[in-house]
């Protein structure tokens, strides 16, 4: 299979993506093996928010919409253009996927596959109906990535590379555990937005995006702000309501109450606005519905601690702060050659030999 057979394939797998938006799902008459797979990934789609509550049917959306945008040819070959794919070298990488937001592996699935190796995956039980699903289409749309890829829920075995997501601790585990093999171990980073006090509405509105989504559990989520002495949080809390229904789900809701009630009881200071807490805090992992947020005095010393503790963090959101920055709003529509703790996982897959 060349490299042009695989390009293709995905970019049908997009088509059949963008029938799955927000706006409602729409079945298109120029979709390859519809009649087989429309309803089925309907199905799956509903299966995954009955099998996991965080789940909801529009953030399941937003990931299937932010797949289909990206699963372009344009984009795919802007993306893969400073490999080299001129031979084939066909291993077998295995994927140890996290399970905290929909779809949240299929990055390193697809990196494996457009490299031309197989695919091993074992996928993390709170995600695990919809990347089979589509890998089942993407064999009927072309039958040469059948015996390519596999899925097991026992122990990884016959594998000659590993990409393995997890926290601190399982990352001990993996790095001890496939010590013999070549590996991507993949350990607990976080986002985190830096403000001035000069940013517009529409600039804190944007943050609000990369701070609720997937109600804050990926790790493109922004769980810190550093601010500036004396900055005036009423402007912040503005460009938050609208997300205020959020305290209407359920789990939410009752993370706001539990981690409300450990802030009263041990007697530490935060503001609150009936959906949202921030507390000062120097960590960067910050509890679901709780922003963590930090003062600066200066920018020089706040860039040297960034780039002290880069390895903890994913994102950095500001506007003119860094040369690597994202922009407010972006976070969770990262493009294909924006990789997960910058790891290109192309150039990791074309390495195995």
């Amino acid at each position: 299979m060349d490299l042009q057979q695989r390009i293709n394939a995905f970019v049908k797998l997009g088509n059949f993506l963008s029938q799955f938006s927000s706006e409602g799902f729409e079945k298109k008459d120029h979709i390859e093996h519809n009649e087989l797979f429309f309803d089925g990934f309907k199905h799956q789609i509903k299966l995954a928010q009955e099998h996991n509550g965080w789940f909801t049917k529009e953030n399941v959306l937003f990931s299937l919409n932010g797949w289909s945008n990206q699963l372009t040819d344009r984009n795919i070959n802007k993306w893969i253009e400073k490999h080299n794919f001129d031979t084939e070298n066909l291993k077998t990488i295995a994927i140890i996927m996290a399970g905290n937001i929909p779809l949240v592996g299929f990055h390193d699935f697809l990196s494996v596959l457009i490299s031309g190796q197989k695919v091993l995956i074992k996928q993390s039980s709170n995600d695990k109906q919809l990347l089979p699903f589509l890998a089942k289409y993407l064999e009927h749309i072309e039958p040469k990535f059948k015996g390519r890829i596999s899925f097991t829920e026992g122990r990884i075995e016959n594998y000659d590379a590993v990409i393995a997501t997890g926290s601190n601790n399982t990352a001990r585990y993996f790095e001890y555990y496939f010590k013999d093999k070549p590996s991507v171990i993949r350990k607990n980073r976080n986002s985190l937005a830096i403000l001035t006090g000069k940013e517009s509405d529409d600039e804190l509105i944007a943050l609000s995006e990369d701070i609720f989504r997937y109600y804050g559990l990926g790790c493109r989520n922004v769980s810190k702000l550093f601010v500036p002495k004396d900055y005036d949080f009423q402007k912040f809390f503005k460009a938050m309501y609208h997300w205020n229904l959020i305290i209407h789900e359920n789990k939410y809701a009752n993370n706001y109450d539990y981690n409300k009630a450990v802030y009263l009881m041990s007697q530490f200071e935060m503001l609150e606005n009936g959906f949202l807490m921030i507390k000062e805090d120097e960590s960067f992992s910050s509890p679901i519905a709780t922003m963590f947020y930090e003062y600066y005095d200066s920018e020089e010393t706040l860039k040297a601690t960034l780039k002290d503790k880069s390895d903890a963090i994913q994102c950095v959101v500001s506007s003119g702060f860094l040369d690597n920055e994202i922009k407010f709003g972006q976070t969770q529509l990262p493009n294909l050659w924006d990789y997960a703790d910058n790891v290109d996982t192309i150039a990791f897959s074309l390495t195995i030999c």
